[in-house]
């Protein structure tokens, strides 16, 4: 039973907890407490049923409050009808009070309207009044700032800009701020910027107006300047001859300048006065009116951008100076495109000295030079390319010489010149090479128009124009009556005549470069040591190698180079008298016309040597021997006597040439013609030699050595001219006589007979003689062989073959 009672304890306490948990979630509901969520899972818990009876604790809840309100509106039930009932009594008494205040209003309203018509023509009059008297104030402090701005208009239309700007400053600084509330202040406060930009552009245009014209006529600014500075130059030189001053002094003693003054308006005339013809119809103000750069840097400086400006300015004159820089693709043809590129440049940087005297930071004096020193190279360049284009001396002496004024101009603006006239140098040299080729053309044509032979005077007033043109001395020619010849031929005086033209021209392209008599004196002699080393002597070797000279015009050729080489020492009086440098000055040069004549003489007796063995080898290539005929013609052969009458009457002509020159030629004729002869005999396409053939070239030989011994050229001491055919002399004497024996015996010592015989000349001449014996025996006789001469004969000859070969090849093994 006990066991019973406790469950049930504990049920109900439980049953307890639940309606507690029931009534809480109510009261929670009642109170409108949020979020309900919690309260609700509480009351759906675990247990079975919950739902059932929270709902059922609900519905009792809900049946209390119903039965409360049923309560409380039977209590208040009597007052609320009371109340109504009161209500509607008082809407009828409202009625009849809102009928009674309408009416008074119409009333009231009726009778306001006139006070307030009247009322409202007061407050209009007074406002009218206010407002005419605030108008009159402003318009006061407004009509100042309409009247500058009319003033600005006014200016702007004159273009006066820079009192434009001014009055713009006032307006902005001054006016302006006062009546800064008003709309049409604010316009123009807008409208100012872009007047003053106006005013830039306007000032801009006109710069760009300026420099057009600058560039337009810019090498007329150049050429007057140039030509000032020419007559500054003229007249600092004729005063310095005239007052005995050294030359050599600067003569740039001060800055010539064509702008030096402020004012323009002198070159502007000139220009005016030059621009006469021009196809446009231009003032001197259009020319050279620098107004333009003035107003547009004073512009600019009043707006602040004062560097804008020198930065636009400067960028645009570099452009020009390239422009001004850049040559014609012609400008080497003729001197007036060099003078127009010299006077352009000269206008530009003319331009750039005037603003940079005249003005204060638009240009200064390190852009300048900056700028010139770019221009410099580039003008370097440009005529270092176009001159070497130029083949005229003439032209590159008028380059010169406006390559002179242009430096003295510019020197005379405070520009830096040295490398011109340093230039001038390297162009000299050119100069030169195109006085080298002129005068080469000259020298040809002297040497083809000359005869080459003595030039004959008839009288003493021809023999006078002669010498007056050549330094010509002989005594004993002197003695000779006329008429007569003298030694050298018409093309001497007239290369002696230009020779001394060829230093004048060289001459004028050393005036005016700033040097030194003692320079001037080293150049020339330079250049005419080129002209006799380079030129002259080229022009002679030419000469003489030409075909058609032959050996009477070699000779007149190095008789007059003879002449030539004695006038040197006058050309070196001549150079001394015009440079007035004396010849003993340590630093003279010498001119180098001795080696070149001396040169000239050595090739044409080399050619006369050359010309006298062709000549002989013609002869010796018409040589007809018969080398198998049995017995000589007992005379000498045509062709070789010819040879030597043609060797006979060459050598008179040598009586003119100095001594060796005659005896080395004839010593070399005669060599020659011995070794010809000798190669005649030894040719291998020669197989055999008849004893005839042999005897009859001994007579030729034996002619030979007559000639020799007949001293054709004087001055050969015993028998020295007939020891050139000795080697020929002791050949044929061996096998004339047939002296073998005393050459095998003897060969090898020096006093033998036949010392000059060589053993494989002697082999290979004695091969060709037995095979013509051999021949000749057959054609005689068909039983030749059987007789005793000959075969003995034949036997000697097998045995000195053998003999001669043994010494052939003991030479050889011994070499």
């Amino acid at each position: 039973m006990a066991r019973k009672s406790r469950p049930n304890m504990s049920e109900m306490y439980l049953e307890e907890n639940k309606d507690q948990i029931y009534e809480n979630a109510l009261a929670e509901i009642e109170s409108f407490e949020l979020p309900l969520g919690t309260t609700l899972r509480s009351v759906y818990d675990d247990q079975p049923n919950a739902h059932q009876r929270f709902m059922e604790k609900l519905d009792a809840c809900i049946r209390n409050h119903d039965r409360e309100i049923e309560k409380m509106c039977n209590f208040h039930h009597q007052g609320f009808v009371d109340a109504i009932t009161e209500l509607l009594k008082v809407r009828a008494d409202a009625e009849k009070l809102k009928v009674q205040v309408t009416d008074t209003n119409r009333r009231l309203q009726d009778a306001g309207k006139e006070v307030i018509a009247q009322t409202e023509e007061i407050i209009r009059c007074r406002v009218q009044q206010r407002n005419i008297t605030t108008v009159v104030e402003k318009l006061q402090l407004c009509l100042p700032v309409l009247e500058m701005y009319s003033k600005l208009k006014e200016q702007m239309k004159v273009k006066r800009y820079y009192s434009a700007l001014k009055t713009m400053e006032q307006l902005e600084n001054l006016y302006l701020p006062r009546v800064s509330q008003y709309r049409f202040c604010q316009i123009m406060i807008e409208n100012l910027p872009k007047l003053r930009e106006e005013i830039k552009e306007i000032s801009m245009s006109d710069l760009k107006d300026f420099l057009e014209s600058i560039r337009k006529h810019s090498d007329r600014i150049g050429e007057t300047a140039m030509k000032q500075a020419q007559q500054q130059k003229t007249f600092s030189t004729t005063l310095q001859k005239h007052n005995n001053v050294n030359y050599g002094r600067n003569m740039h003693l001060g800055r010539s300048r064509i702008l030096e003054s402020k004012n323009e308006m002198t070159l502007k005339r000139t220009l005016e006065e030059d621009d006469d013809h021009d196809e446009e119809v231009l003032t001197a103000q259009d020319l050279v009116d620098f107004s333009p750069v003035y107003r547009c840097l004073h512009i600019y400086s009043v707006l602040g951008d004062g560097e804008i400006f020198e930065n636009y300015y400067r960028k645009q004159r570099r452009k020009q100076a390239r422009l001004v820089l850049q040559p014609q693709s012609s400008m080497h043809e003729t001197v007036e495109g060099y003078r127009r590129y010299f006077s352009q440049i000269v206008g530009f940087f003319v331009v750039e000295d005037h603003i940079l005297h005249v003005t204060q930071g638009l240009v200064t004096r390190t852009y300048t030079d900056e700028l010139w020193n770019m221009a410099l190279s580039k003008i370097i360049a440009v005529l270092r390319t176009h001159s070497s284009y130029c083949n005229d001396p003439d032209l590159v002496l008028e380059l010169k010489n406006l390559i002179v004024v242009f430096a003295d101009t510019l020197q005379g603006y405070g520009f830096p010149v040295n490398r011109l006239f340093d230039l001038l140098f390297e162009i000299r040299d050119q100069y030169n090479e195109t006085l080298l080729k002129k005068w080469s053309g000259l020298f040809r044509d002297i040497f083809e128009a000359d005869n080459y032979s003595p030039i004959p005077v008839a009288n003493e007033e021809e023999y006078k124009i002669v010498i007056s043109k050549f330094p010509f001395q002989d005594s004993e020619l002197d003695k000779q009556s006329f008429p007569k010849k003298l030694p050298m031929s018409q093309s001497v005086p007239q290369i002696y005549i230009q020779v001394k033209e060829f230093i004048y021209a060289s001459l004028k392209f050393s005036e005016s470069l700033h040097r030194s008599s003692t320079e001037i004196d080293d150049m020339l002699r330079k250049s005419t040591n080129l002209l006799l080393t380079r030129t002259l002597s080229s022009c002679l070797q030419n000469l003489i190698k030409k075909p058609h000279i032959g050996l009477t015009e070699l000779v007149q050729i190095i008789i007059n180079t003879t002449h030539l080489e004695l006038a040197c020492k006058y050309l070196e009086d001549f150079i001394s008298n015009i440079t007035n440098i004396s010849q003993v000055t340590v630093h003279t040069a010498r001119l180098y016309g001795l080696s070149t004549f001396k040169d000239a003489r050595h090739a044409a007796e080399g050619e006369i040597y050359t010309k006298l063995n062709q000549k002989i080898d013609e002869f010796i290539q018409i040589a007809d021997y018969d080398w198998t005929m049995s017995e000589s013609d007992g005379r000498a052969s045509g062709y070789l006597m010819d040879l030597i009458n043609f060797l006979r009457s060459t050598f008179q002509v040598f009586t003119h040439l100095p001594g060796k020159v005659a005896q080395t030629a004839c010593m070399s004729a005669c060599q020659h013609l011995s070794t010809s002869l000798m190669q005649m005999l030894l040719d291998t396409e020669l197989k055999q030699i008849s004893m005839g053939a042999i005897q009859q070239f001994n007579l030729d030989v034996i002619q030979c050595e007559l000639f020799a011994s007949s001293e054709p050229v004087p001055g050969f001491q015993g028998d020295t001219l007939q020891l050139a055919f000795i080697d020929l002399r002791q050949l044929l004497d061996l096998f004339m006589v047939w002296d073998w024996s005393t050459y095998l015996a003897d060969y090898g010592q020096a006093t033998s007979k036949y010392l000059r015989v060589n053993p494989s000349t002697a082999l290979t001449l004695l091969e060709k003689v037995h095979r013509g014996m051999r021949d000749s025996s057959k054609k005689n006789n068909i039983f030749a062989q059987f007789r005793k001469n000959d075969r003995d004969k034949q036997k000697l000859i097998e045995t000195v073959v053998k003999q001669l070969r043994s010494l052939v090849n003991g030479m050889s093994q011994h070499t």
